[in-house]
């Protein structure tokens, strides 16, 4: 089983960078699809974007594409999502996700029940 941990959350101005990580314990990241969600008190978990275990396939959602990019490092058994041009509305407590099937990937994985192993959260603050 895997277990997930993200870190890099922080607090930034608007048009700031930041790039947050995903690492595991337990079995390696490296067998597993990895996707990212956020969520915002009183919302639901949304989808942010995914990765293949390759790292050959992502998918964003629209309200980050073009500023997100979701990168993997299976040496270092971590997932990377960077997120630049960063606006107030993205301000969410982001989480990592493996999903329970190893071939859920891309526009086929984006649904929040697909996923079954998170991390804690990490809490990203974006001031206007």
């Amino acid at each position: 089983q895997v277990q997930l941990v993200e870190s890099g959350g922080g607090l930034v101005q608007a048009g700031d960078s930041l790039r947050l990580s995903c690492s595991s314990s337990g079995r390696a990241l490296s067998a597993y699809a990895v996707g990212w969600f956020r969520q915002v008190p009183g919302k639901e978990r949304e989808f942010v974007a995914n990765i293949n275990w390759l790292g050959r396939t992502t998918y964003y959602s629209d309200s980050v594409k073009d500023r997100f990019i979701v990168t993997r490092d299976n040496a270092k058994n971590t997932v990377y999502l960077q997120m630049n041009s960063l606006r107030h509305e993205d301000t969410a407590v982001y989480y990592c996700a493996a999903p329970f099937k190893f071939g859920c990937s891309g526009n086929q994985c984006y649904d929040a029940n697909e996923y079954g192993y998170w991390g804690q959260g990490t809490q990203v603050t974006v001031s206007s």
